[in-house]
């Protein structure tokens, strides 16, 4: 079955950086687009960043210059460097694939920036 299991998240201070993980199983992942997206209480879940199969990738306007996405379809996982972090990304991120039928989500990671 298809599963995606999401790492790195934690407390940061403002300006600092994390690196989340994404691995896949269950899929032929290098098929697949994939994207990162964040929920922040009270607020509607949103687009981070995605990378389609091709390698091509595009940024939530709030993100760009801050956040790389990127893939290693070798290891089956997909990455998110968040760099120059602010409070405002604080929010749980969540991983998902889109097996063009249906959207699968993985678990989320909690990140939390400190001022």
């Amino acid at each position: 079955q298809v599963q995606l299991v999401e790492s790195g998240g934690g407390l940061v201070q403002a300006g600092g950086s994390l690196r989340l993980s994404c691995a896949a199983s269950g899929i032929i992942f290098s098929t697949y687009h994939m994207g990162w997206y964040r929920q922040a209480p009270g607020k509607q879940r949103e687009l981070v960043a995605a990378v389609t199969s091709g390698g091509s990738t595009n940024y939530a306007d709030s993100v760009k210059g801050r956040f790389t996405i990127s893939r290693d379809n070798a290891k089956n996982t997909v990455y998110l460097q968040m760099n120059s972090l602010k409070p405002e990304d604080t929010a749980v991120y969540y991983c998902k694939v889109d097996l063009r039928v249906i959207d699968f989500w993985g678990q989320g990671t909690q990140v939390t920036v400190s001022s």
